[in-house]
């Protein structure tokens, strides 16, 4: 069944590609006279570019890091690229076959090679000023700010202020830059706890390790501490205690479905990821089991990658639970699917006294750009019942 559905997956994936190369060669090259002799090395290049991910992923061990990485984007690039040539044509197609019965733009016209070129140019055109401006955006993220009352008293604390980072997906195509770039906009916000809540890593720790990140994850600083959660892309490197070793090297302590009571004020549970049991065999402790032995007095926060079952923290008496994992779908108009998988795929949601805020993330997955929602630093701002 595996191997069938790979199989299923290739051919979609070729049969895509061919129609999106048919297509530009069609539009751009096939009324010039000399074009055809360069047939074959337009192939040969379109091939290549189409296949770079899949090629990179098997021999990234034999090539440089810049090598390796430069292919990394150039195929997640193409991915994005793929996504919107599909969606244009798709329309092209539509339009075109509703003109065939309503006559606005005359045959005569739509067949003249100057109409289909200058098609195959606005083609290009859109979909590189799509990829241009998500480039643009994944690199400027903003600080999304919250302000929760609980109906709870924390001990003596009056007010807490939280500062929520979620899928920086640390790895190949986010690195020192994206991170020193985060480092500083959560010094600048002065919080009193900072949480990481999974996905920090993208699939492995090499990268990491290699340029040294530790170092200014070291340089954070919070009274009440800094916590982190484990994502689904810790547990695909199959290495989650490699990703736990450094960050807790980094000054992140890593809860791992553990309680701690914080300042005698509130609790703190950072559940270990929904995905987890797939590669550990391991199935994560339930919510009740977790906060047994707590003082149900005291307001709970939950750190949990995915903002699934949500009926398990409600029932459980949590306060507020903090989740990312979604990125919102990242690429428009994905996040129409991630609005139907997850009750709430972005944003603040209240349900009585229970409180969950999703954060479409920092960083990026896949192709480096976001379309039709921002990356960000979540500031919260929580007051307690006196």
């Amino acid at each position: 069944m595996i191997v069938i559905a790979i199989l299923i997956i290739i051919l979609l994936y070729g049969g895509i590609n061919y129609w999106i190369g048919i297509r530009a060669w069609q539009g751009l090259f096939r009324y010039f006279p000399h074009a055809i002799k360069y047939r074959p090395l337009y192939w040969s290049i379109y091939i290549l570019i189409v296949f770079s991910y899949i090629i990179g992923r098997f021999i990234q061990d034999y090539l440089s890091a810049n090598i390796n990485r430069f292919i990394a984007y150039l195929g997640a690039y193409w991915l994005a690229t793929m996504f919107y040539a599909v969606l244009f044509l798709f329309l092209f197609e539509v339009i075109k076959r509703v003109n065939q019965f309503v006559q606005v733009i005359p045959a005569k016209i739509v067949r003249q090679p100057i109409f289909q070129m200058a098609f195959s140019i606005l083609f290009i055109v859109s979909v590189s000023g799509i990829l241009v401006y998500g480039t643009w955006n994944a690199q400027n993220p903003r600080i999304q700010h919250y302000d929760l009352q609980m109906d709870k008293s924390a001990s003596n604390l009056k007010t807490l202020h939280v500062v929520m980072v979620s899928d920086i997906h640390l790895g190949t195509m986010n690195q020192n830059k994206l991170l020193n770039g985060l480092i500083t906009r959560v010094k600048a916000l002065e919080p009193d706890m900072i949480v990481f809540v999974g996905d920090t890593f993208d699939e492995n720790v090499e990268v990491f390790v290699e340029q040294k990140m530790a170092i200014p994850l070291q340089s954070l600083r919070a009274p009440y501490g800094i916590y982190a959660v484990l994502g689904n892309h810790e547990y695909i490197s199959n290495h989650p205690e490699e990703a736990i070793h450094y960050l807790e090297e980094a000054g992140i302590k890593v809860l791992r479905d553990e309680t701690v009571e914080i300042a005698g004020s509130f609790k703190l549970v950072g559940r270990d990821d929904l995905n987890g049991s797939r590669f550990s065999g391991q199935k994560r402790a339930d919510l009740i089991t977790l906060l047994q032995d707590s003082n149900r007095q005291l307001p709970v926060i939950v750190l949990d990658h995915q903002p699934s079952h949500l009926e398990e923290p409600e029932q459980a008496g949590v306060d507020l639970q903090l989740s990312g994992h979604t990125h919102r779908g990242q690429i428009w108009p994905a996040e129409w699917i991630t609005g139907r998988i997850f009750e709430k795929d972005w944003g603040l949601l209240e349900k009585g006294p229970f409180h969950l805020i999703v954060s479409d993330g920092y960083g990026t997955w896949g192709p480096p750009i976001r379309i039709g929602n921002h990356p960000e630093i979540v500031d919260l701002q929580i007051q307690f019942k006196p």
